[in-house]
């Protein structure tokens, strides 16, 4: 699954109208090189971890400790990036009024 995540959070992180994210499962990604740790407190209570790279600061994924056999891989990371096709858009009640969700992709208020 790929989602858009139109929240003011993700707004601030990619410094656009939203963020891109995979979800993949743990095992199915690896991973070269040292990372950085960053954390919140979602709205659901949840912890939102991320790993970055040390040298550009760029978010490489974020998770959710209580889930380990999942990541929230930040695709635009790859160097393929066909696969970047959101397949949902979340936290439209938050979305910027001047961008348009095509049609026939489903739509979340919140967080599913």
């Amino acid at each position: 699954m790929v989602a858009a995540c139109h929240c003011k959070e993700c707004q601030k992180l990619s410094t656009s109208a939203f963020s891109i994210t995979a979800i993949v499962n743990t095992d199915s990604v690896k991973f070269k090189g040292a990372m950085k740790d960053w954390n919140r407190v979602a709205d659901s209570g949840e912890v939102n971890g991320a790993k970055f790279c040390p040298s550009c600061g760029n978010r490489i994924y974020h998770f959710n400790p209580n889930e380990p056999d999942k990541l929230k891989l930040k695709p635009s990371n790859l160097s393929d990036t066909r696969i970047i096709k959101p397949t949902i858009h979340v936290w439209v009640s938050e979305k910027q009024e001047w961008f348009e969700i095509p049609e026939g992709v489903k739509t979340f208020n919140k967080q599913p």
